[in-house]
């Protein structure tokens, strides 16, 4: 499956304990990021991560283009709503197509951990399913 991981700035650090905690399963997979997010996680887990352009400066709209591909399978976007940055990418769009397009997303850790459970124990078969039809 491929990942994709994006934190506003307030919540890269979350993002960099979260998959520090979740290495194992992470490293499973095939992971992309916008490019100060996949930057930070990268540095500190030793992850292998696919960087595209920071969030403000177009990140977000390459994975977006992907979601509407079905290049991404599972999206982890944590979000800062309480303070949002008019510089970081808005999420609208991405939750737009991610509901259109059935992926995954979780925009906070308690759903993010909820996924990664569930991607260990093997239950997004389903979207195998849809995308051979």
């Amino acid at each position: 499956m491929t990942i994709a991981l994006i934190a506003h700035d307030a919540k890269k650090e979350l993002m960099v304990q979260f998959c520090i905690a979740y290495c194992g399963i992470l490293s499973r997979h095939n992971l992309v990021a916008t490019g100060t997010t996949g930057k930070t996680v990268s540095e500190a887990t030793g992850l292998n991560i696919t960087r595209f352009l920071a969030g403000a400066q177009g990140g977000a709209q390459q994975i977006a283009s992907r979601i509407g591909c079905d290049e991404i399978d599972l999206l982890l976007l944590f979000r800062d709503p309480l303070n949002p940055k008019s510089n970081e990418p808005d999420e609208r769009a991405l939750l737009r197509l991610c509901d259109v397009h059935n992926i995954p997303v979780a925009t906070n850790i308690a759903t993010a951990e909820v996924l990664i459970h569930g991607l260990e124990r093997g239950d997004f078969a389903w979207r195998d399913i849809i995308k051979n039809k």
